[in-house]
């Protein structure tokens, strides 16, 4: 028996998942001062996008360690024309880091470095922002070899991805720096924030399925047939 997971019905899901995760981190926060909800218990910590350790964090960074197995799996199966086999391990690599640091915060320490105010309140963004630009650089030969649908795909999810990681964290610490972050409109920007990180992430992992579909890979799971049970001895007579 063989079941092939369709395309189209995994974009469907991965994407209404996504839609489901992103509402409820919405919704929790819109209903909080309504119904005053508790910040530091309940349904909010849980589901809020703006808080860490939840059903959010951990979808993103499952959703990033996929990407992270199946960049492993094309690094693999381009060892046969040996085309930039570095470059797949190397965003593979990149990938299983993100995945971690989404859980564990990593890049948070890099804010104690320097003490900075305004759109660069939070500060890790400026070695971020340096990594992003010589990671861009080392791989602009390797995107100019990628067929063109599937180097545009690989760009725009990951502008999203970036803007929502990098760019939007210079509003969030100018208005952290102000207001704070235990208020609705903290709460409103970092939605935008994370789901763009999320819908980048999802659209990056459809366009790794597809190109594995090109090399000839599908998706699926199989179960091997029951062997034949041995014929049955003749009765004596």
């Amino acid at each position: 028996m063989q079941i092939t997971v369709s395309r189209a019905r995994l974009q469907v899901a991965l994407l209404a998942v996504m839609a489901v995760i992103a509402g409820a981190g919405l919704a929790v926060e819109v209903l909080k001062p309504l119904l005053h909800l508790r910040s530091q218990s309940g349904v909010v910590p849980l589901f809020s996008l703006s808080y860490e350790q939840n059903v959010p964090t951990w979808y993103t960074s499952s959703l990033l360690f996929v990407c992270s197995l199946t960049l492993a799996a094309i690094a693999v199966g381009a060892r046969r024309t040996g085309k930039f086999v570095k470059h797949w391990w190397g965003l593979s690599a990149a990938f299983l880091y993100i995945s971690l640091d989404e859980v564990v915060e990593i890049h948070e320490a890099a804010s104690s470095w320097l003490d900075l105010g305004g759109v660069l309140y939070f500060s890790w963004v400026i070695p971020a922002a340096a990594v992003v630009a010589l990671f861009a650089v080392a791989y602009l030969k390797f995107l100019s070899h990628l067929p063109r649908e599937t180097r545009n795909r690989f760009l725009l999810s990951g502008g999203i991805y970036v803007t929502g990681a990098l760019v939007l964290e210079l509003p969030l610490g100018y208005w952290t720096e102000r207001a704070g972050s235990d208020n609705l409109i903290y709460a409103l920007i970092d939605f935008v924030e994370e789901s763009l990180e999320m819908l980048g992430v999802n659209l990056f992992l459809l366009a790794l399925v597809d190109h594995l579909a090109v090399q000839g890979w599908t998706i699926g799971f199989s179960q091997a047939a029951p062997e034949p049970r041995p014929a049955a001895a003749p009765s004596p007579t």
